[in-house]
């Protein structure tokens, strides 16, 4: 009798109620894959680049675990998202996951080993891992390190990646070549916070001077793109030699600093922005699935992939690629 007095009372009471004064509920009719979702969002960038230009470069950084159907080693490897890259990009392989100047906990940089030799082994893939350590012997050992596991290495001595390093005084791999593709690159300056340089121009006549066969930086300075003039000036190294440019572009967080912010957005935010990234002002989590924010990335016309494309650089390399963790958490 009890149970059919609740049955009854239910829907007077849903009446009843002030739906206003409820908390919010979210109903999913479908279980989304956030993996998949990111990996759809490489691949179709790539496709859209490559259309245009042919051997444009696309590195993805972070989200290693993309490799495999779920992120584990035993996982099926998915060869339509490796073959949509020339590399995968991974920090703190080996020193600088935790703090800098501190090794990397072994189990985290085999889990991460693991996937990344798989991807070499199964696609042509090169590998940029970015470590960071500032004690001249854990700078040689990173070096050392990363050499023994085949791939390619830059060890910052700050997370800030605002600086190029005067140790070693030798850039590891230092050579004459003509430098046309990812694979033929022995080593790269990675410096996309331009902050300890007061112009445009400062910035550029310090990585010329550089004999980095690989450039990884920011496609703005302050918000201003740097000039055909300049990128031309970085393009050979000064020791004779082409070298590559890659843009940094951020696909899976939206920046307030960048030239599509809009100040009513943290008020009145358009669907596929989320939350401010805890830690992290002036980051905000993105549904990177949804149109909005896809039409922002490329394919617009005016958008971020287009402006690079338009530029001397020879590819991007795309970061928080592993924001679908954060999606997966919640």
């Amino acid at each position: 009798m009890k149970r059919y007095l609740v049955l009854l009372l239910v829907p007077l009471l849903l009446v009843a109620c002030d739906f206003d004064d409820l908390p919010e509920f979210r109903f999913q009719t479908e279980k989304r894959n956030y993996r998949i979702d990111m990996r759809n969002l490489v691949r179709d960038i790539s496709t859209y680049a490559r259309d245009i230009e042919e051997d444009f470069i696309v590195v993805p950084q972070g989200g290693t675990g993309l490799v495999t159907s779920d992120g584990r080693s035993t996982g099926t490897i998915q060869g339509a998202y490796l073959d949509a890259v020339d590399g995968l990009g991974v920090e703190g392989l080996f020193f600088g996951a935790q703090n800098v100047d501190q090794p990397t906990p072994d189990e985290e940089s085999q889990r991460l080993r693991d996937l990344l030799d798989l991807a070499v082994d199964n696609a042509s893939i090169t590998v940029l891992v970015t470590d960071f350590a500032n004690s001249q012997r854990n700078i040689d050992e990173a070096y050392r390190l990363i050499e023994d596991a085949g791939f390619t290495g830059f060890v910052a001595p700050s997370r800030q990646l605002d600086s190029i390093p005067d140790y070693p005084a030798e850039i590891p791999g230092l050579n004459r070549r003509d430098i046309d593709t990812l694979a033929q690159a022995r080593n790269f300056l990675h410096l996309t916070n331009p902050r300890l340089y007061s112009t445009r121009q400062e910035l550029i006549d310090a990585l010329a001077a550089t004999d980095y066969d690989l450039l990884i930086l920011d496609f703005f300075f302050n918000g201003q793109p740097y000039t055909a003039a300049q990128l031309q000036q970085l393009q050979l190294k000064p020791d004779g030699g082409r070298r590559l440019l890659l843009a940094y572009m951020s696909i899976g967080q939206a920046e307030s600093n960048r030239f599509y912010w809009q100040n009513s957005w943290p008020t009145n935010p358009p669907t596929w922005l989320v939350e401010e990234v805890a830690g992290n002002p002036g980051n905000y989590h993105v549904r990177y699935w949804e149109d909005g924010w896809r039409d922002i990335l490329f394919g617009s016309g005016d958008d971020y992939l287009d402006r690079i494309l338009d530029s001397a650089f020879d590819g991007v390399y795309l970061d928080y690629v592993d924001e679908y963790e954060f999606f997966e958490e919640e």
